[in-house]
């Protein structure tokens, strides 16, 4: 089926940071997006394009850009988000393995699951790199609820077998066991892709992470998540849980887990040197400034990953971050690079939200764009959602400013439309 679908239309090419004088995206007022069975035809000017007898969606007056990626959150915390008082450590004990343990239930599981993947789409991202808990039911009630979408998503079962609790520990031979089974099961399965997911490196023994290297070494189009150095409570149980590493990065490189589809949530405490070892190995950096502030961990330093050449992209980590919103995620990105004397600016952060976020997950080649060929994942914005916003963007002098005030003062609320492979599966003004 060919649809056609107008309105203001934008998406990057490369990285703005890299590529100057505006070439690194590409912008039409008043554009057209030419989707052919959920694939993305033409991009241009709508007078150029528009074919006759196709039926359109008309979103004259809004901003259409390729669906948010948000490379790390947790939907099994979808019930811990704003939980009040406590650092990293604490709050997992607190908060996270309490709410992580109802997910044994397949149906809490399927609940969630399908309440997590509708909040994504209402704010706009269309995919993400999700952390379930231990439970296979978890990561089948995930799976399945995508799948029912059509959306592209990563995931895959957390391992942990010593230093959580007793109803959350798995041993080496049974993650061994979940993870093949659920690989069979699901990845590569329509839009699915598995990741192998331990927790952080305090919860692995070192037999689990060898463990994993081995299924990576055995599947090696999967992905590899993980948290690393996001607390330096976190980081000095990490030094002394193991002694032999020279760092907290080199625990996962010692175990083999570091490669070009490895994502590695937070990165806040790292020495140039582990940067430099990163970036050789193509691993990447989700970076979650919510999550950064609320739980007390630090600030990201986007300058020095950047001149390290290490790929970054945008994670919101509900629930230790407090927003769905991209956009929101964006606002308070801008604040903590503030914070480092660096300025953020608009084109850059929608590239890290979108193109680059597809980048850093090792799929440019099948989203992050509108470029033909790619799959026609878009969200569809307003930038009169609120009268704050329509007042600021409508004095604005540019796409970049307009895109600022977006950022800065935007929400879930901006969100008008939603589409997977080019069809509307979340619209503001209506009930699908």
């Amino acid at each position: 089926m060919k649809r056609v679908v107008r309105g203001s239309l934008l998406h990057f090419l490369s990285d703005p940071e890299v590529t100057a004088g505006g070439a690194a995206w590409r912008y039409w007022d008043d554009g057209a997006l030419v989707v052919e069975d959920g694939v993305v035809a033409r991009i241009g000017d709508f007078a150029a394009l528009a074919p006759d007898g196709a039926a359109t969606d008309d979103y004259r007056g809004k901003l259409i850009m390729p669906g948010f990626v948000d490379m790390h959150i947790h939907y099994a915390q979808v019930d811990v988000i704003a939980s009040y008082g406590t650092q990293l450590l604490d709050w997992l004990e607190r908060y996270t393995y309490p709410a992580e343990r109802k997910f044994a239930d397949p149906e809490h599981a399927a609940t969630v699951a399908e309440f997590f993947l509708d909040e994504l789409l209402r704010n706009g991202t269309t995919t993400a790199a999700v952390f379930p808990t231990v439970h296979k039911a978890s990561v089948d009630a995930f799976f399945a609820a995508a799948r029912r979408r059509r959306m592209r998503m990563i995931a895959g079962k957390v391992m942990m077998d010593r230093n959580c609790p007793p109803f959350l520990r798995d041993d080496v031979a049974s993650a061994e066991a979940d993870n093949r089974e659920l690989i069979a099961r699901w990845h590569g399965k329509d839009r699915l892709g598995y990741a192998l997911t331990p927790r952080f490196a305090p919860t692995s023994s070192p037999a689990q992470l060898a463990m994993t290297a081995r299924l990576l070494g055995e599947f090696p189009d999967l992905h590899m998540q993980t948290h690393l150095a996001e607390n330096r409570a976190e980081i000095r149980w990490v030094a002394e849980l193991f002694p032999d590493s020279t760092s907290y990065f080199d625990v996962y490189a010692r175990a083999g887990l570091v490669g070009r589809r490895s994502v590695f949530a937070h990165c806040i405490h790292m020495s140039d040197a582990d940067l430099a070892r990163m970036a050789a190995a193509g691993a990447a950096i989700a970076f979650c400034p919510t999550s950064n502030l609320f739980v007390g961990s630090g600030l990201f330093d986007l300058r020095r990953a950047h001149a390290a050449g290490v790929r970054v992209g945008m994670g919101t980590d509900v629930g230790g971050g407090t927003s769905y919103s991209m956009l929101r995620t964006l606002a308070e990105a801008y604040k903590v690079l503030q914070l480092n004397g660096i300025n953020l600016d608009a084109m850059r952060a929608f590239h890290l939200a979108t193109l680059g976020g597809a980048d850093a997950l090792g799929l440019a080649d099948r989203i992050g764009n509108l470029a033909p060929g790619k799959e026609a994942d878009f969200v569809v914005l307003d930038l009169a959602a609120t009268p704050v916003l329509a007042r600021r963007a409508a004095i604005a002098e540019s796409i970049e400013e307009r895109l600022f005030a977006l950022m800065t003062l935007g929400d879930d609320r901006s969100v008008f439309a939603t589409h997977i492979l080019g069809e509307p599966v979340f619209r503001r003004d209506m009930v699908l």
